[in-house]
């Protein structure tokens, strides 16, 4: 598996800024009411992104032999696609919360003032997975491996005597 490109999460941020911006225009204009992101899903979020990086310790320590205790490979690999799908939906959540932060900064009469800070809430939330995340995947990964010939074990001779 390859670690997550940073134009990946950028893009998915940008995605999630102007679908969030134009749907709260869309909302507004057919005469609803705005999303309004509940506090739930900034704890929510924050949360996952503790729980992600709490799986991936035990696989760091194996992956550096300070666990004695053998991990399942598919439970390694579960973790890290874990901890790289956070981190895209880290990216696409603080973009749609950047994009109701920019949609309620940009109106002319400012909505209630609690809307705009749970949406800044989420935008935080969200960066919040995104990072944990990238920690998490960063623990999942494995050192890469010497290629240098001259450091090569030395083949034990086996001639017939």
């Amino acid at each position: 598996m390859k670690r997550t490109r940073p134009l990946t999460l950028v893009l998915l941020g940008i995605v999630g800024g102007v679908v969030g911006f134009f749907v709260e225009i869309a909302l507004a204009s057919s005469g609803q009411p705005i999303i309004s992101l509940p506090i739930s899903l900034s704890i929510t979020l924050v949360a996952a992104g503790a729980i992600v990086v709490v799986l991936a310790v035990p696989i760091a320590r194996a992956i550096r032999g300070t666990n004695p205790n053998p991990i399942n490979p598919f439970r390694a690999m579960r973790i890290a696609v874990l901890a790289k799908a956070s981190s895209m939906v880290g990216a696409l959540i603080a973009g749609v919360g950047l994009g109701v932060v920019i949609y309620l900064l940009s109106r002319a009469v400012v909505p209630a003032v609690a809307s705009l800070w749970l949406a800044i809430a989420a935008t935080i939330a969200g960066a919040i997975l995104l990072a944990c995340g990238l920690v998490a995947e960063k623990l999942c990964t494995l050192p890469p491996e010497d290629k240098d010939p001259d450091h090569r074990q030395p083949l034990p001779d086996r001639r017939l005597s």
